[in-house]
């Protein structure tokens, strides 16, 4: 099911080709990783560049820059992608399978502890005033989250346009997101000017082997989900948690902030599953904990299965916590596997990255179409949806202002912009002034 390149490495320190690890060397190695993997994913990226390339020199510079250019691209959670072909690299499909599932679960063990308590004591007004503070820190997280996406990937007048197009399309018109992403990448594929592409030496794979790496990884991904909507019926909440997790594993392009725009949009006002308010609680969880942030996605799983699912809820929600793991982060291994022999090749297909670029573009008004609905249901406690003709209004009423909100995030703002806090710092700052809040002046 394919097999990694071979790779020369030259030891830092002495010019010679240092030993690759052992099996269990590397399965150490990324056990670590996981369990520090806080700050989302421009932090885990660096720090799986100084573990894997710097420290233990497992992988060349130019093959983990490949690799995560790619996987920048790629729909679903780059740093757990990157840290998959990391391992697939060192040592195939079962090297790929450690470094993957260490890397999503000791956060998935802790969001789905605090998704417990969260639905036992979500509503009590000492967890309901922290929340108000983590709310706030996620606002200003995102819209930095934005400037820093924008200035990577807006560099021309076309990029602009397109972010702007995927703006208006989503937050006016209610386009859905997987639209967005293929109108963009249509757009970047034509607007790309002919020319051949650089030449790679790199041997080829052969068609039948990634036949066979697709048909079984995607066998993997579909049977256990088909089951559970055969088990439960096609109209439970088990069952749309599975299409709407596996649809939503194959559009969300550019990172975990696009997948998030997309899953607040139906888990909110699709499905109605969570409030917005607990939405924004969810990606705080998500936030405070090590791993993907796209871990947001077990905390809705257990929320909505737990309320829908049935009685014992406790048992229902652990049921859609697993299944939303499982649809979020099984195709991830479909695509690393399938397409980890041809990365090379595919980061100098000039039409591709063409089209890819014109994706990441649109992901910037994806994540703009989140800054502001965020902070919409941050800072204002009704916020009312009109239809103006086609056009889709949302009008906030100015008496419903959440001061304590409004507060805390012009903290979070001067915490992320001129004192470039950490994300953990933001967090725990925003908690206790909104705690302070809560005692001087009761929400």
């Amino acid at each position: 099911m394919g097999t990694p390149p071979s790779q020369t490495i030259s030891s830092p320190a002495s010019g010679a080709p240092p030993a690759l690890p052992t099996f269990a060397e590397a399965a150490g190695v990324f056990a670590r990783v996981g369990l520090l993997s806080f700050g989302g994913p421009a932090a885990q990226i660096a720090l799986m560049h100084r573990v894997l390339v710097e420290e233990r020199a497992w992988l060349l510079e130019r093959n983990f820059l490949s690799a995560l250019s790619f996987c920048m691209l790629l729909p679903g959670p780059e740093a757990m992608q990157l840290a998959t072909y990391s391992g697939w690299r060192l040592h195939g499909v079962r090297g790929g399978l450690v470094a993957g599932l260490l890397f999503v679960a000791p956060g998935a063990a802790l969001v789905l502890a605090l998704s417990i308590l969260y639905a036992a004591y979500g509503g009590t007004p000492l967890v309901e005033a922290v929340f108000v503070g983590i709310k706030a820190a996620v606002l200003a997280i995102v819209l930095e989250a934005l400037i820093r996406l924008g200035r990577r990937a807006l560099r021309g007048r076309g990029d602009w346009l397109v972010a702007l197009a995927a703006f208006v399309a989503i937050f006016f018109f209610s386009v859905p997101f997987p639209l967005v992403v293929i109108a963009a990448a249509i757009v970047g594929f034509l607007r790309q000017s002919e020319r051949s592409a650089e030449p790679v030496d790199i041997e080829p794979v052969p068609a039948g082997q990634t036949a066979r790496t697709v048909a079984v990884w995607l066998a993997v991904w579909i049977l256990p989900l088909l089951g559970v909507a055969l088990a439960f019926g096609p109209d439970h909440v088990l069952a749309q948690l599975a299409w709407f997790f596996s649809k939503l594993a194959v559009v969300t392009f550019g990172g975990a902030y696009a997948a998030l725009a997309y899953m607040a949009q139906e888990a909110v006002e699709g499905y109605r599953w969570l409030t917005p308010g607990e939405m924004l609680d969810g990606l705080g969880l998500a936030e405070t904990t090590n791993g993907p942030l796209i871990l947001v996605s077990e905390f809705v799983g257990y929320q909505a299965a737990h309320r829908f699912g049935g009685s014992p809820p406790l048992l229902f929600g652990l049921l859609g916590a697993l299944v939303t793991l499982w649809a979020t982060f099984a195709p991830c291994f479909l695509w690393i596997f399938a397409a980890a022999p041809y990365i090379e090749r595919l980061t100098h297909a000039p039409r591709l990255s063409s089209a890819l670029r014109s994706v990441t573009a649109a992901v910037v008004g994806v994540i703009g179409n989140l800054s502001v609905w965020f902070a919409l249901h941050v800072l204002f406690s009704k916020v009312d949806e009109t239809d103006v003709g086609p056009l889709r209004l949302f009008v906030p009423d100015a008496a419903s202002i959440n001061w304590p909100a409004f507060a805390v995030s012009l903290v979070a703002l001067v915490l992320v912009f001129p004192m470039r806090s950490g994300i953990a710092t933001t967090l725990a700052v925003c908690g206790l002034a909104a705690l302070g809040w809560l005692y001087a002046a009761p929400f």
